[in-house]
């Protein structure tokens, strides 16, 4: 899950995993797999930081499970 911020300030947390496209016009869009968008003040790069460093704790989380297993 990726925390980000709307247009008005409010917080949002979005699935990462949802997230099919990204476009910067000049406000960044998100567009989710089911068709939603949302506009959110991140710039895309710092939206797609934040999705990397989702996925390497999450990935980082099941190598941890998986050596406790051995």
């Amino acid at each position: 899950m990726v925390t980000l911020t709307r247009l008005n300030g409010s917080t949002i947390v979005v699935n990462a995993e949802m997230i099919e496209t990204l476009e910067a016009t000049p406000d960044t869009v998100i567009t989710l797999t089911n068709g939603k968008k949302m506009v959110v003040s991140e710039s895309t790069d710092e939206v797609v930081e934040r999705i990397i460093a989702y996925s390497r704790k999450t990935l980082a989380e099941l190598v941890y499970f998986r050596e406790a297993d051995s």
